[in-house]
């Protein structure tokens, strides 16, 4: 069931603390342990799983296709798989992605080369406008077709591939697509290959690398993933580890809120989602990680943090495939920093829930920080922290998670006088954000 709809009120300025957390799991994880689990063999267990609004989502549109999923208590899942091209569907049913950029695209990945699928797929109102261009001219050359012609954006009819034949694929930033020709290589007939050439989020092919029948990965110069179709997969154990992107959120609020430090225990630390951390690390943050080690290929530990003052940032291209959902909040931190950040190669931000680059420039213009931008760059002309418990600011509904939450942020660290409008969208990714504000000493109004 999706969130009731709520509006934020915030206007006091949080204190100092000491606090050790624990955060949402991971979103992304989260997602493909039940995509995967559903065309597996067997039956997979899905362990601490994000159970928010885009999770729900994944859940209901598996459970429309044929799939039976049993929660076991809160945030372990039981997932009965059939096997690949094992998802059936009546003619014409309407899935329903709500707000999950990463639901819709892996899924429609699965569904082009499952046999006999003709469905239409649709979005909330933030979904229904990002561009599908790449992942429809991708999916049609394993053999699927998109119906109304020439429509690139949701809602879109699928009609899967009759006869899906692997293909050849270089992989640009997109881990979505990527995971995509992936997932519709390993139903297709043939071999599928995919040149890696910029690295991206490689939590698909980790979370597969028990089916060395399947998935054969060679590193060198560039990654080379090799899937061969019409195999099997093996049933999954997954245990969620922490969202990284979720992390983000505190660890700013804690490096800006003077005399401040937390614990956050259990992120997931991946070295293609942390790039965030470096990147203010490098700008003389005071970020560790500790208590690492290693569970379903994937590497998790503790983030320590405490507030300190950082240089104004710069941010090169580089960063952009593994911080993609932490701009907003970088953005934020670079406001409240003294002097000029930048930030380079952001013009896939446009494409997101929002145009992050341009909603969040309008927040920052509210509160009177001046910004440039050009198509793939922003300026940021950062005042360091400042009182604002005169102002008042108001922020639309733009159906962005991540913006509510940055705003939120600004909001606590500077008392300005704050409106989030449909603040339930966080919930899509981080239920429990205001719980956590909450005992960290934020004051919040809902309003309903």
């Amino acid at each position: 069931m999706l969130s009731k709809s709520f509006n934020l009120l915030l206007h006091n300025k949080i204190s100092s603390y000491e606090k050790t957390i624990e955060i949402d799991s991971d979103k992304s994880i989260s997602i493909r342990s039940f995509l995967i689990g559903a065309i597996s063999q067997n039956i997979s267990l899905a362990k601490n799983v994000l159970e928010s609004d885009d999770v729900f989502s994944t859940i209901k549109c598996l459970r429309k296709l044929g799939v039976k999923i049993k929660k076991q208590k809160s945030k372990n899942y039981l997932i009965y798989g059939n096997g690949l091209g094992s998802l059936t569907a009546k003619k014409n049913s309407v899935l329903n992605c709500g707000n999950s950029g990463t639901l819709a695209r892996l899924l429609i990945g699965i569904l082009s080369t499952t046999p006999n699928i003709e469905l239409k797929i649709k979005g909330d109102h933030s979904l229904n406008k990002r561009n599908m261009t790449r992942l429809i001219e991708l999916m049609s050359k394993f053999g699927a077709t998109f119906f109304p012609k020439n429509k690139f954006k949701f809602p879109l009819k699928i009609i899967s591939a009759n006869l899906p034949i692997g293909l050849n694929y270089k992989a640009g930033l997109s881990a979505q697509l990527k995971s995509a020709v992936i997932f519709a290589g390993l139903n297709s007939h043939g071999d599928t290959n995919i040149l890696e050439q910029e690295k991206s989020r490689d939590h698909t092919e980790n979370m597969l690398l028990n089916n060395s029948h399947t998935i054969k990965i060679t590193k060198g110069k560039n990654k080379i993933i090799k899937i061969k179709g019409k195999k099997f997969l093996n049933h999954i154990q997954m245990e969620v580890p922490g969202d990284p992107s979720s992390a983000a959120f505190f660890t700013a609020l804690t490096l800006l809120n003077p005399n401040s430090s937390i614990r956050i225990k259990n992120v997931g630390l991946n070295p293609t989602r942390t790039g965030f951390y470096h990147l203010l690390k490098k700008q003389g943050a005071k970020i560790k990680f500790n208590n690492l080690k290693k569970k379903n290929n994937e590497l998790r530990g503790d983030i320590l943090v405490k507030s300190c003052k950082i240089r104004p940032i710069k941010s090169s291209k580089k960063y952009y495939v593994n911080s993609t959902d932490e701009y907003p909040i970088l953005f934020i931190i670079a406001a409240l920093t003294k002097g000029i950040s930048t930030f380079d190669g952001i013009g896939d931000l446009a494409n997101k829930e929002s145009n992050r680059i341009t909603e969040m420039q309008k927040v920052l213009k509210q509160v009177g920080i001046k910004s440039v931008s050009t198509k793939n760059k922003l300026k940021i002309f950062g005042k360091g922290m400042i009182n604002l418990n005169k102002k008042k600011i108001i922020i639309p509904s733009l159906g962005d998670h991540r913006i509510c939450m940055s705003a939120a942020i600004l909001a606590v660290l500077t008392g300005v006088n704050t409106i989030i409008k449909n603040f339930e969208t966080v919930y899509t990714s981080s239920p429990s954000f205001l719980r956590t504000m909450k005992s960290l000493g934020a004051k919040f109004e809902i309003q309903k």
